[in-house]
């Protein structure tokens, strides 16, 4: 399933999509953020295009070579169906895994940016606690908090909620499970 969806981002990526002044975009290590605009730089005597990406949740604004766009891993957010794909992977049973904890928190922090929403997921599953279960460390909330605020984001977008009726939409299929 989550295999299907990563392909087709990964294709839609090789097209070469286009991006639309005003749309939501992903860039992976920020997450959900605004196109604003192209800005035109003289630099040396050429012209470079630039995207204009902000995101307003951390007052970041970013300026990105059209050129790279595709290359920097910059998507569309996904579509509602394929969102409702990723949602599955909150719901699959998670594997015990055995590694030191600073082997794994390297991997989650890797897939949270990798813009993947369905790696996010899983770093969303595996991290959370339910009521009555152990407790987690700080480190373990600190990631499970920044993977769902990730999340979050592209789910209000797609649904046009509030981000934070994003996290109890979240949270509500994660104590579901």
């Amino acid at each position: 399933m989550a295999r299907s969806l990563k392909r087709r981002l990964m294709s839609s990526i090789d097209r070469g999509i286009s991006f639309e002044v005003g749309a939501w975009v992903v860039y992976p290590s920020h997450g959900v953020g605004l196109l604003d605009r192209v800005d035109r730089i003289d630099i040396d005597g050429t012209i470079v295009e630039f995207f204009v990406i902000s995101f307003p949740r951390s007052k970041l604004e970013l300026k990105l070579p059209v050129k790279r766009a595709v290359e920097a891993g910059l998507r569309g957010v996904v579509s509602k169906s394929d969102m409702e794909e990723v949602l599955g992977t909150l719901v699959q049973k998670t594997k015990k895994r055995r590694l030191m904890w600073s082997k794994r928190a390297q991997e989650y922090e890797s897939k949270i940016n990798s813009g993947d929403p369905v790696a996010i997921a899983e770093v969303v599953r595996e991290l959370y606690r339910g009521d009555g279960e152990v407790a987690q460390s700080f480190s373990e909330r600190q990631l499970y908090k920044h993977a769902l605020e990730r999340l979050a984001r592209e789910v209000s977008v797609i649904d046009e909620i509030e981000e934070s009726d994003a996290i109890k939409k979240l949270e509500s299929i994660l104590q579901a499970a």
